[in-house]
């Protein structure tokens, strides 16, 4: 006897295809609009960080907003297809927008350009596709080891397509010309690319019927919320807290690794090593990601996994403090390796977790709420990822940089040593003492065991 069986090989591969879309948008705009900004454009570093930070204040609340449309859509795609297949429209015509400031605008014109297209990416179309995307977990399966399966296959695909992103978009960039021109031109076809990946992959898994997912019951009773309530659900939830909070420590951590493009140009001499870089954190978190379903099945469940995957990558990011200072590249190489492998399985069975958090708001709630649980994806990933680019941009200016000059000050050499080495690793500790809490797993088991429920299966 085992839990019944939703997806096909091809379900699960064509919806994991669906964060080449995300990350198109994703590790572009968070590895590059900063140097694009600064050193191409010439705004002020301090000026764009604090813009971003006043966009996270307009869109912090989107994400409850579409979590809770997605729960109460009905239609013959679904709940969270459509916002998923047409959000994505609106990606990518706002990411061209922030790679194509017009260098003919006044200099006030081209910050409330960029201020209006990131505010328009992040805040609207960004959110709707990637909560609606993330609660697919939730709506085409009810199987956890499938969704277990299907977050890997999700970010093998979004580690394949960060790493390219990273390894190429300078190189695409100088090919192109290397002016703001060919900035446009680059992100021109990232977004057509991610357009039709998108939409490959919302059609490529069906939801599941409501009756079914709610286990024969009613739904009617279950969607009667107002936004209030949903919020209230969720802060309910101690586990949602702590997967919100692990997810903007993550994109923080991306944040600053992203900002090692400063690091490898300024410190180590060779903008180049960032692409090298770039495959000893993502190679390695393809492999632990091709390996998490089995490691789920045998340590049987997620939470020794990620909490020991965690404790490696404390680790290895403190002995790549360790090798920075020595001025060892192959020896930082090495472990950033080693730290990526232990960061592997929380990424691979992230999905699931919310997907069991999800469950824990409906046996201690009574409500079903996939599509605003999930908003802790876009919540992580907007005030993370725009906090991170924020504070990477403060610190720069705190720091007397200037994209434009030749050479930049000791201060401002400190400043990135500092971002690349020494928040990544504080970021991980802080990880690591949150999943060190995050049992849901079990603590589900126990609800059930007291109110009776039983597991669903299916004969072989």
């Amino acid at each position: 006897m085992e839990e019944k069986k939703y997806l096909k090989w091809y379900n699960k591969i064509g919806y994991g295809s669906g964060d080449i879309a995300g990350n198109v948008v994703y590790a572009f705009l968070t590895s590059f609009v900063m140097v694009y900004l600064t050193d191409t454009i010439g705004l002020a570093s301090g000026i764009v960080g604090t813009l971003i930070a006043v966009s996270k204040l307009f869109d912090g609340f989107t994400d409850i907003f579409f979590g809770s449309m997605i729960d109460k859509t009905h239609s013959k795609m679904g709940k969270a297809r459509p916002w998923m297949l047409y959000g994505y429209i609106g990606c990518a015509i706002t990411l061209v927008a922030c790679f194509a400031v017009p260098t003919s605008l006044g200099r006030t014109a081209q910050y409330a350009w960029f201020f209006i297209a990131y505010t328009l990416l992040n805040g609207v179309f960004y959110t709707a596709n990637n909560i609606a995307y993330s609660a697919l977990t939730s709506l085409v399966t009810k199987n956890s080891k499938e969704r277990v399966q299907m977050g890997s296959y999700r970010f093998i695909f979004a580690f394949s397509t960060s790493l390219l992103i990273q390894a190429v978009t300078v190189g695409f960039v100088a090919k192109c010309g290397g002016d703001a021109a060919a900035w446009r031109m680059v992100a021109i076809i990232y977004a057509v690319i991610g357009l039709v990946v998108n939409t490959i992959s919302a059609l490529s898994v069906k939801e599941l019927p409501e009756e079914e997912l709610n286990e024969g019951g009613t739904t009617g009773e279950e969607e009667k919320y107002g936004l209030v309530q949903a919020f209230k659900l969720l802060v309910k939830n101690k586990f949602y807290l702590m997967i919100c909070g692990t997810y903007i420590l993550q994109q923080l951590y991306s944040a600053m690794i992203g900002a090692g493009i400063y690091y490898m140009t300024w410190v180590l001499k060779n903008k180049n090593l960032f692409g090298q870089f770039a495959w000893a954190v993502n190679i390695p978190l393809i492999i632990a990601l091709i390996f998490t379903p089995t490691l789920v099945g045998k340590w049987h469940g997620m939470y020794k996994l990620n909490l020991r995957g965690y404790i490696l990558a404390m680790i290895g990011r403190a002995l790549v403090v360790v090798a920075g200072y020595m001025g060892s590249i192959p020896l930082m190489m090495a472990f950033t390796a080693l730290a990526a492998l232990g960061q592997g399985p929380w990424q691979g069975d992230m999905n699931a977790v919310i997907a069991s958090c999800s469950e824990y708001t409906y046996l201690t709630q009574g409500k079903r709420v996939d599509g605003t649980m999930y908003s802790c994806t876009s919540l992580g990933v907007k005030i993370g990822g725009g906090i991170g680019t924020a504070v990477v941009g403060w610190l720069l200016e705190l720091s007397g940089y200037v994209g434009t000059h030749a050479v930049q000050p000791q201060s401002a050499l400190n400043m990135m040593q500092f971002m690349y080495l020494w928040l990544p690793l504080i970021f991980d500790v802080l990880i690591m003492f949150i999943l060190s809490r995050m049992n849901v797993e079990e603590t589900n088991a126990k609800i059930k065991k007291e109110k009776g429920i039983t597991v669903e299966t299916a004969q072989q």
